[in-house]
């Protein structure tokens, strides 16, 4: 039956001045003594109880929560307090969550078994679990308590659940957005409108929290942008019975635009310069103003403050805005702050996380100096973590008006994630992979993660773990363990496998500049099959010649290469058979990658710079040696009507070390990766020697490459923006060349050693018997291409047409890539 909550109580309406505490009769109680009942009752002077007193004991039961009923009433000149229990509770049950589980509900609910059932805690009970189910969208849901009596006081505590449907966002927009469209704008908060997708994400859901936090994000966006007057004056929602879902509305009034007029520093402070702070400043004269890069600015003044000694120095931006000119002149204000400490750090809600792996994210300590700037950062950082649902940072009074307790309030959530994942690529074909990771691996904030991955051409494992803190250093420590086999497929003749260790180090020089010094050793092999390694001394009874007019390679009948015998049937180039002789092949290298980053967003961006530079030097050991260095730089910028530029720049050099031949497992391998349009391994030097015979041979590889691509990329306005879909238009060029084979070689089941003889002006090399292709030409290619950020994961169609291109190179116009977790 529906609980209802009630409690009668019968007062005296005389005094009981003659009573005393242990005069009182106690009727009705079977498991509260009735000691315990007397004690609520407080006698006043001389032990006596007067009506106020009384009326206070009732009151006192009352609130226990223990009792149905209570009554006090006099009966032969004593005061009778008769109770009535509340039952006894034999079990909970819930029925009718199918969203939601048992073990969930029974968590967040004060009702317990074996507890006394109070009516007030089961209503409260049934609020709690309706709100836990509009947390999750469902704001149909309905929850009727139901109390079942049973023998010996005793009942069962049963909540019905109607869960109803998701309830969803079906309509976002934007009052007042003159200078970002709605569509830019919906990519900066984190509440999207439902679509035929929205089944597989939860962003579409109703959550008034979260609709609040990115009227914040607007905001940020804008003053980011150089609108410093900005206002988000409200975000209205709406219940449409008729969609069976929410509108959002956000209202927003922009201000206009600033730039930078000019740049000041001021001190307060005895024998501190400010204009020696002048490098730490991120704005600059003539830029749009931008709060973040002030809020930044002001951070590293404070700590570059303490670091000299100044603990209790504060900065102060102040901007003064110029309205007819459209600018806001900047003063840093540089002051001796009030001399405060911090008494303790204490931190609340981590029920997972260890204490160290939050404390060790600020930069002060229990007795240090306190400073905002430091406190900031620190929260920033544990937001970052990514460890938990809701971070909060705030001050609490210490011991003394000098001393302050900072506080720090959390919410943990799931850091672990188990996933299965698929998908195809023109190049590596079908790929499934399974995979467990974690963040806060046992609490400590390590990442742990192994995987295994099968697929049609590509299969391997892999385990990592990362410690983010190196002996309590801002260093991070990675170790990887992989094993990694590349099948023999329509782009390469040959099978490679490998095992590798790779231990590895990462330093943030600053918020957008890191440093990874790493070590590889890996043992690397390839196998061929049967069909394409059989070239021996059974010469055929015709030599092979090129066709007439272009590479005239000889009559190699007298080598044993170059004989109808061992061409007619597809022979693998000579560098893999060498590479399959020598068999397995120990690498062991150090290098290192310089990032730098600016990047909006490093999933979808839109604006910024990314630069990664990287040198490996082969040869500490093992028996390969060479140096290897890259650079790969990426612009992104907005341009007009949400279309947003990519210039594209890559090159690389391979440089012989140490005295060793370069193998050609070594070569820079391009493709796709460098001009669109292009099969895997389809430009560079290539092995031709049965060129006419059996089609192109292998690809061999280049020591030296650039490249260049330009890219629009544009949404799709008819469709709508939580769909994910943009399209790109492109152009690209670049190249491979100068193949470094070996100076010398020879074969076992081949007669003679010879020497390579390096390409000529002509672009053709030749090494006793195999010509190559080593043309430096120039190739290019335009395109078309289909972006999607789908649940399933990044995808990516692109179609592309080559301009020009060498004459052994491998064209795929087509190409498709992308994957998924689930």
């Amino acid at each position: 039956m529906p609980v209802a909550v009630s409690v009668t109580a019968a007062l005296v309406t005389s005094p009981a001045a003659a009573q005393t505490a242990d005069s009182i009769a106690v009727e009705g109680n079977r498991r509260v003594e009735v000691e315990t009942i007397r004690s609520y009752f407080k006698p006043g002077p001389g032990g006596r109880l007067d009506q106020g007193r009384i009326d206070d004991g009732l009151k006192a039961l009352i609130e226990t929560g223990l009792f149905q009923d209570v009554r006090i009433n006099q009966a032969g000149g004593r005061l009778v307090v008769t109770v009535v229990e509340n039952p006894v509770i034999g079990r909970v049950a819930f029925e009718g969550n199918k969203k939601v589980k048992d073990e969930q509900l029974t968590a967040e609910i004060q009702s317990k078994p074996r507890g006394t059932l109070s009516r007030p805690m089961v209503q409260s009970d049934a609020l709690r679990i309706a709100e836990i189910y509009r947390r999750s969208g469902r704001y149909d849901v309905r929850v009727t308590p139901e109390v079942i009596e049973q023998p010996n006081n005793r009942v069962d505590l049963v909540f019905t659940v109607e869960e109803g449907a998701k309830t969803g966002v079906r309509s976002i927009e934007f009052i007042g957005n003159n200078a970002f469209s709605s569509y830019r704008l919906k990519d900066v908060i984190k509440t999207h409108e439902s679509n035929f997708l929205s089944f597989l994400a939860s962003g579409d859901l109703y959550d008034p929290d979260r609709v609040e936090a990115d009227r914040d994000l607007i905001r940020r966006y804008y003053l980011k942008h150089g609108y410093a007057d900005v206002q988000v004056v409200a975000a209205l929602t709406e219940y449409d019975p008729e969609k069976k879902g929410f509108l959002v509305t956000f209202k927003i009034e922009e201000g206009q635009q600033y730039r930078v007029g000019s740049v000041e520093f001021q001190s307060t402070i005895p024998n501190l310069d400010p204009n020696s702070f002048r490098s730490y400043s991120r704005v600059s004269v003539g830029s749009l103003y931008n709060a973040e890069a002030l809020e930044k600015s002001v951070e590293e003044m404070s700590i570059e403050a303490s670091r000299r000694g100044y603990s209790f120095a504060t900065v102060r931006p102040r901007g003064d805005r110029n309205f007819d000119n459209h600018t806001v002149s900047i003063v840093f204000a540089i002051d001796e702050g009030p001399r405060t400490y911090i008494e303790r750090i204490d931190v609340r809600g981590n029920t997972r996380t260890r204490d160290y792996v939050i404390r060790r994210e600020f930069d002060l300590s229990e007795g240090d100096a306190y400073n905002r700037a430091l406190v900031d950062r620190a929260e920033r950082r544990l937001k970052n973590l990514d460890f938990f649902k809701s971070v909060k940072v705030v001050t609490e009074p210490g011991s003394s008006s000098d001393r302050i307790i900072l506080v720090v309030d959390l919410e943990e959530k799931s850091t672990g994630d188990f996933s299965v994942s698929g998908g195809y690529s023109t190049s590596d074909g079908a790929l499934a992979e399974v995979s467990v990771s974690e963040r806060n691996f046992l609490g400590r904030g390590l990442f742990a993660k192994a995987s295994v991955s099968y697929g049609q051409y590509s299969r391997g494992y892999s385990l990592s773990l990362v410690e983010p803190y190196l002996l309590d250093y801002r260093v991070a420590l990675g170790l990887d363990l992989y094993q990694r086999q590349q099948l023999a497929n329509s782009y390469v003749s040959y099978t490679t496998k490998t095992l590798g260790f790779s231990p590895r180090l990462g330093f943030g020089l600053r918020e957008d500049l890191s440093l990874q010094v790493r070590y590889s050793i890996y043992q690397q092999e390839i196998s061929l099959p049967d069909a394409l390694n059989n070239c021996n001394n059974n010469f055929g009874t015709s030599a092979y010649f090129p066709t007439p007019g272009y590479i005239n390679a000889g009559n190699f009948n007298n080598t044993g290469y170059g004989n109808y015998g061992c061409l007619g049937d597809g022979e693998a180039a000579l560098p893999v058979r060498i590479e399959l002789q020598d068999g397995k092949a120990l690498t062991s290298a150090i290098g290192y990658t310089l990032t730098y980053n600016t990047l909006d967003n490093n999933k979808n961006p839109t604006d910024g710079l990314l630069i990664d530079f990287r040198q490996d030097y082969a040869g500490v050991g093992g028996d390969v040696s060479y140096l290897k260095s890259a650079f790969d730089a990426k612009y992104y910028t907005p341009l007009v009507a949400d279309i947003v530029g990519l210039i594209h720049v890559q090159g690389g050099i391979l440089n012989e070390a140490g005295g060793k031949d370069i193998r050609m497992l070594d070569h820079f391998q391009m493709g796709p990766n460098l001009v669109r349009g292009f099969a895997p391994n389809g430009i560079g030097p290539r092995d031709i020697s049965n060129y006419g015979l059996t089609g192109y041979g292998d690809a061999l590889g280049g020591t030296k490459y650039w490249g260049a691509s330009a890219e629009l990329q544009m949404p799709f306005w008819f469709l709508p923006k939580e769909v994910g879909v943009k399209g790109a238009i492109y152009a690209d060029a670049g190249s491979l060349w100068d193949y470094k084979g070996p100076t010398s070689w020879s074969l076992t089941n081949q007669v003679n050693t010879a020497t390579c003889v390096p390409a000529t002006k002509n672009d053709v090399g030749t090494c006793a018997g195999m010509t190559y292709d080593d043309s430096n030409l120039v190739r290019t290619s335009v395109g078309v291409g289909l972006i999607w950020a789908s649940p399933f994961g990044p995808l990516r169609f692109d179609y592309a047409i080559p301009l020009t291109k060498g004459q052994f190179d491998r064209v795929q116009q087509f190409k498709f890539g992308g994957g998924t977790s689930f």
